[in-house]
């Protein structure tokens, strides 16, 4: 008896202490300024949901748009620009270098070798003239006899040494520099010489190959192109990257050369010969075969075409390679799609659900 009325005195304290607090919030005034009015309840529940579904959908279009510009395959080819990466009407002197290589080998030719030259030039010449007037047999009836100068001799001998050590120093560091390798991120070209068109292969992206003949006069000029160096179908790269160009041959020996990307190299059949090239900007650039390799060694052109990293991929997509990413871009918009409905119905739900909880 006594246990059953000590329990009941506990339930009855249990009862009061939990409805004491509803029945003083049903008899106490709300403040006027926590009571909204109804538009302020109203509104957001009906513009919640449009802004939710216009979240959602832009949610939805950016992957989609975003796989779309990933794997976008159209490709246009680029025009040439006159007088770049083309020979140029009387010119003298090397092509404007589009290389890094390029600029630092243009830079050791005319601002080193070439002032060089000239003043050793200038200097014998007037040796020679000075010489033949300072010596003629009118004004020395008598000839000298003196076989040497010891002064002259030292001269003459360390100053061509200093000269060959002076020109050595950046002629080495230029050789080093080309047959850099090219680090394992480079796109790989393998360039195959025939008799006599040129055939391009790309390992990296699906190891398709590019046939490159050389197009006729009526077809190079309604195409925009300087005859003889037009091509049906060029090498494409991209620009600004590490390009690693391997050269082979199936027949003969031919040569790689592009004179604007100071480029050159032996395609020899049974050998693999590497070498790095990275072009500055993008453009169209021409060179020719430059080993003597047949009846039409003079009818193997180049054309390189250095396109942006977007572009480039676009157009290794168009022509049936693989770009690395692509399985994960084609993928990408089905994972987005199911994640995004959900922040748009919970946001509907809580703005349909808000005026209820304040009433």
């Amino acid at each position: 008896m006594a246990f059953a009325s000590w329990t009941k005195s506990i339930g009855f304290a249990a009862l009061v202490l939990v409805t004491a607090p509803l029945a003083l919030a049903q008899t106490s005034p709300a403040p006027p300024v926590a009571a909204p009015t109804p538009s302020t309840q109203v509104a957001p529940a009906a513009d919640a949901p449009a802004a939710a579904t216009a979240s959602a959908a832009a949610a939805e279009a950016a992957p989609a748009d975003a796989a779309a510009s990933a794997l976008d395959s159209s490709y246009t080819p680029m025009a040439p620009t006159a007088g770049k990466g083309m020979p140029v009407d009387k010119g003298i002197d090397f092509q404007k270098q589009y290389s890094e290589l390029g600029e630092y080998a243009h830079w050791l030719d005319t601002s080193v070798l070439l002032p060089i030259i000239v003043a050793i030039s200038l200097l014998v010449l007037g040796l020679l003239i000075w010489v033949m007037v300072r010596y003629r047999a009118a004004a020395n009836p008598n000839p000298s006899r003196v076989t040497h100068n010891t002064t002259i001799e030292v001269i003459w001998t360390l100053v061509p040494v200093l000269i060959l050590v002076g020109v050595a120093v950046p002629s080495i560091d230029l050789l080093a520099k080309q047959y850099k390798p090219a680090p394992a991120s480079a796109v790989t070209v393998k360039v195959t010489g025939y008799q006599w068109y040129w055939g391009y292969s790309y390992p990296d992206n699906g190891d398709f190959e590019v046939v490159s003949n050389m197009l006729n006069e009526e077809e190079a000029i309604k195409r925009g192109e300087p005859h003889q160096l037009a091509v049906d179908n060029r090498m494409v790269v991209p620009a600004g990257e590490p390009i690693r160009i391997i050269t082979t041959a199936s027949d003969v020996i031919h040569s790689f050369s592009v004179p604007s990307l100071w480029f050159k190299m032996d395609a020899v059949p049974g050998r693999s010969n590497e070498k790095m090239l990275i072009i500055k900007e993008p453009g169209v650039y021409y060179g020719q075969c430059s080993e003597l390799c047949g009846a039409r060694h003079g009818f193997m052109p180049i054309a390189v075409e250095a396109l942006p990293r977007a572009k480039f991929d676009a157009w290794v997509r168009s022509q049936g390679g693989t770009v690395k990413g692509d399985e994960v871009a084609a993928a990408a918009p089905a994972a987005p799609a199911a994640a995004t409905t959900t922040p748009a119905a919970d946001a509907a739900a809580t703005a349909a659900a808000a005026p209820a909880a304040a009433q």
